[in-house]
């Protein structure tokens, strides 16, 4: 399980980023397709890492929101 970042992009797209796999980003016209296709881009971030004997990130990004 992994936790991701989304938000609006500045081309009006949602962005879904992983934090925790550095450079695991994608984005879509929706929320929904945006998270859609990082699903897919985390599977494959992981499956890329196994292939080349490289060990897997930990999740280590803790979420906090603040309200100013």
């Amino acid at each position: 399980m992994r936790q991701v970042i989304v938000y609006r992009g500045e081309d009006g797209f949602w962005v879904a980023e992983c934090l925790s796999l550095p450079g695991c980003i994608s984005q879509g016209e929706t929320r929904a397709a945006a998270i859609g296709n990082v699903k897919e881009a985390i599977e494959l971030y992981i499956d890329s890492l196994r292939e080349d004997g490289l060990p897997i990130p930990e999740e280590h990004f803790d979420l906090l929101a603040v309200a100013v």
